[in-house]
């Protein structure tokens, strides 16, 4: 009687000592703020097994996975094929989380910043579905949660892209939607929502100077130097910030 009341007093604290769902989530964003990707990605595998099904846990798989990805080496027609693979797994994890939670903001966000990846890497003007897809998906997520700047974002790069090419060339890929104000606008909104995040400045001042508004872009290239790492590229773009502030104020 008595090994049975320990045996069952051990298990009832294996189980209060068991993280709960909300416990791996607020660990795996420590380790993704820390720049531990493998530590995130295996963290999130077994929230994945013991919460299967989970959008909160997909769409985080999808986040770390095109960062892995995006740090990939990527020179040989190998490299390449281990790096697309990994984009496609990442898109993968985020159809799964919007098939979840179709209510998610950041499952959409996150499936077309996957989208995104895949697009840029097979040459935007080649995929014109999957970057319309792109487009579709962050306006679902806007629609979701009005306050979400990655969404606004990952829409003002997409309309940034397609404006790099004349309509006339575009207009047969039913591209032609994408044009420069439209970038400058979500990018805009982007900053204003979060204003401490490098990319987000970074790309609003090469708009900027795309518009011929060198002044606007150097306020935003200016801010740049003093805000926080948050992302592990931040010290190579804030490196291209300054020289593209460098550059702006030879003119």
């Amino acid at each position: 009687m008595k090994l049975v009341a320990l045996a069952f007093a051990a298990l009832s604290m294996a189980v209060i000592s068991s993280p709960t769902l909300q416990d791996m989530l607020k660990q795996s964003d420590e380790l993704f703020n820390k720049f531990d990707n493998k530590g995130t990605f295996q963290l999130l595998l077994n929230a994945d097994k013991e919460f299967p099904g989970n959008a909160e846990v997909l769409w985080r798989l999808c986040r770390v996975e095109t960062h892995i990805a995006d740090h990939m080496p990527a020179v040989t027609d190998e490299e390449k094929d281990a790096q697309l693979k990994v984009y496609h797994t990442a898109l993968d994890y985020a159809d799964s989380a919007v098939t979840a939670d179709p209510k998610s903001s950041m499952a959409y966000t996150y499936r077309a910043v996957a989208n995104g990846k895949i697009a840029l890497f097979k040459g935007v003007f080649s995929v014109g579905g999957i970057v319309k897809q792109v487009r579709n998906d962050c306006e679902s997520a806007i629609a979701l949660d009005p306050d979400n700047a990655i969404a606004y974002y990952v829409l003002g790069r997409t309309h940034a892209k397609l404006a790099d090419k004349p309509v006339m060339f575009r207009w047969p890929l039913g591209l032609a939607w994408g044009n420069l104000d439209d970038a400058i606008k979500f990018f805009q909104k982007a900053v204003s929502l979060d204003p401490n995040f490098v990319m987000f400045r970074l790309d609003l001042a090469k708009a900027y100077v795309k518009d011929d508004e060198d002044e606007k872009a150097k306020e935003q290239l200016s801010a740049i130097p003093t805000i926080p790492k948050r992302d592990e590229d931040d010290d190579s773009l804030k490196t291209v910030a300054a020289n593209l502030l460098q550059e702006l104020n030879k003119k």
